[in-house]
């Protein structure tokens, strides 16, 4: 196992609870930093699953649901997950991703899997007949380590191991997008029981998110276009950068005018990609070893948890000491059914994200033939179950592109504009100065 995130941890758990011997390597040690706290509310069950919601819940910020502003629009959009059409998911956590990620590698721990932090694997040597590979691993120490495992499982995240060294990463050409994200003190939230909502506040280069922890801190980030990062002057630290781009979104300047960051502010390009295939013989790709392409639905951490128990089974039925063929087609097809699955459907409207038609959709959620209800069923997560969503999903695209057709001018020139938007670029600068900077009203 290639990683301790939450497909890794997971995985690990599920596995080794089967019998299997589970040696799981994580290159950093937990509690380690990591962006992405929104969890979706079909995060739930499987953390119930996994035996570790009542302790998630305990670290977690209740998040019922989303509130979208716009500065096209004199009003704020909010949904709330209790009105998608499986009206039992109706909440999630925000959760701090260190302590988050350290439960889920205790997990995997007293599950009886084998976990080494500080230890990252440097290569993968497949036996040609397919039958497995030999790992080798190098620890903080400067140890070398080596395995001789039946299968590997990639759940590397963006470093996308496998993928990097079988040539299956593949950059996203229909989706290039860069981030900037720090976290903050005294941000101003929602009141009473929606303090923990996700707020996306969409501005003239892209969208930020606004995403409230317990312990009081609140994560800011501006998921933007490559050509907005270079605009930064040379003399301008990213920190301050920073300041600059929040101050084109006047509703999140002033819910963040008494905030103080409370470090460096930090960023990130090449946002987007996927992979050819996310299993081969001796190997299975988890999670954004696969495949990211934006945060903006914070899909992450429920398709990485998700892909592992999909995993778990295909992994466990070619290791078993009576191995079925018919199993193990079953559970292959059903992995790589969820494997594309997961991006696809999120990323029809990520594509569409900064769209005005899109906008307006979701400023302006109705409920004819259910389109409402199938949307927040979207948004929770709900699409890899029986929840009869898709004739209604069906419907909302068709508005999407009957309106679209309507104002046909605009969107041309949409069109247009992200075809400008999603050109590479340079990759930006992510060297941050003093990180204390105050955001004065």
């Amino acid at each position: 196992m290639i990683g301790g995130g939450p497909a890794g941890s997971t995985a690990a758990a599920l596995l080794a609870r089967r019998g299997h011997a589970v040696t799981l390597r994580e290159k950093a040690h937990h509690p380690r930093f990591h962006i992405g706290e929104s969890l979706l509310p079909a995060n739930m069950p499987l953390l119930d699953e996994l035996g570790v919601g009542e302790e998630v819940a305990k670290l977690g910020m209740e998040k019922w649901g989303i509130e979208f502003v716009s500065p096209w629009h004199e009003h704020r959009t909010l949904l709330e997950f209790g009105q998608s059409w499986d009206k039992d998911l109706d909440m999630a956590y925000q959760v701090r991703r260190s302590d988050f990620d350290h439960v889920l590698i205790r997990k995997a721990a007293g599950d009886g899997a084998e976990v080494v932090e500080g230890c990252r694997v440097r290569d993968v040597a497949f036996r040609d007949d397919g039958a497995g590979a030999i790992v080798t691993g190098q620890c903080d120490d400067g140890s070398t380590v080596r395995y001789d495992a039946r299968m590997v499982v990639d759940a590397s995240g963006r470093d996308t191991f496998l993928a990097n060294k079988l040539g299956a990463k593949k950059k996203n050409k229909a989706h290039n997008s860069s981030a900037l994200y720090g976290h903050f003190e005294n941000a101003e939230r929602l009141p009473g029981r929606l303090a923990g909502n996700i707020t996306i506040f969409w501005f003239a280069h892209g969208w930020f998110w606004f995403i409230p922890l317990s312990d009081g801190a609140t994560s800011v980030g501006a998921v933007c276009w490559p050509y907005y990062l270079k605009t930064r002057p040379k003399d301008r630290s990213l920190n301050d950068f920073f300041v600059d781009t929040v101050a084109l979104c006047e509703p999140l300047r002033k819910r963040l005018a008494h905030a103080r960051l409370l470090a460096d502010v930090e960023a990130t390009g090449n946002y987007s990609y996927s992979s050819t295939h996310a299993q081969g013989p001796g190997y299975l790709l988890l999670g954004d070893a696969f495949a990211f392409v934006d945060p903006v639905f914070s899909s992450g951490v429920y398709l990485a948890m998700n892909s592992a128990f999909v995993g778990a089974e295909l992994v466990d039925a070619r290791l078993s000491t009576q191995p079925e063929a018919s199993r193990i087609r079953a559970a292959a097809r059903r992995f790589d059914d969820v494997m594309v699955k997961g991006p696809r459907e999120f990323s029809w409207f990520i594509y569409r994200v900064t769209n005005p038609t899109m906008r307006d959709l979701f400023m302006a959620p109705r409920n004819v033939l259910r389109v409402r209800e199938a949307l927040l069923s979207l948004l929770s997560g709900d699409i890899f179950g029986k929840t009869p969503i898709w004739p209604s999903i069906f419907v909302f695209k068709s508005i999407y592109r009957i309106t679209s057709l309507l104002n046909a001018r605009r969107t041309l020139a949409a069109m247009r504009r992200r075809r400008i938007n999603i050109r590479d670029v340079e990759a930006p600068s992510t060297a941050g100065d003093a990180g204390r900077t105050r955001l004065t009203a």
